[in-house]
């Protein structure tokens, strides 16, 4: 949607295009589909911040579905799923325990680079315009507070991926036990 009508990118309140609104309708189905998943197959305990960045995903697309507006902000975010792919290769390879750790290595750097460019910099771009340009009330305060609770959860996932992939002795508490847990990340 981006990438054929760019000029979006100049009316993030307003701007508006079918394709992108379809891709947020598509969207909101799946963090649905991915919600009822984890609940119905009893993985919520160790999933809660999964279900929670999925209610407000829910909750703030929802919002945009039914006003109209911040679509090309949804759209901005949904290009974390770019370095979704990355993350799932990171994944895969860990626990198919892949002889070759030169692949794991080129991919923890590609990952790396995904990660900052399709992550970090939209969701401080978005944060930016948030605080200096939306009117923080109504679904202007909803949407920027949903924004702050998600830069919280952004850096906390990136400070695990980085502990994990590039400083593993640190990983490790006082007692030798994971600091995480058994996190996605880590693990």
């Amino acid at each position: 949607s981006l990438w054929h009508s760019p000029e979006l990118l100049s009316d993030i309140q307003d701007g508006y295009s079918v394709s992108g609104h379809l891709l947020v309708c598509f969207s909101s189905g799946y963090f649905i589909h991915d919600t009822l998943d984890i609940i119905f197959n009893h993985q919520s305990r160790s999933s809660w911040e999964y279900l929670v960045h999925h209610a407000m995903a829910i909750s703030a697309f929802v919002s945009l579905i039914i006003t109209g507006r911040f679509l090309v902000a949804a759209m901005l975010l949904l290009l974390v799923e770019v370095s979704n792919i990355f993350l799932t290769i990171r994944m895969l390879l860990k626990m198919s325990n892949v002889p070759s750790p030169a692949l794991y290595e080129a991919n923890k750097y590609i990952n790396l680079v995904m990660y900052f460019a399709f992550r970090l910099a939209p969701q401080a771009y978005l944060t930016w315009y948030f605080l200096r340009h939306v009117e923080v009330q109504g679904q202007g305060a909803f949407l920027t507070a949903n924004l702050l609770l998600l830069d919280a959860m952004i850096l906390m996932y990136f400070s695990r991926l980085l502990r994990s992939d590039f400083f593993p002795s640190l990983r490790k508490g006082a007692a030798g036990r994971d600091v995480d847990g058994e996190k996605f990340l880590i693990d």
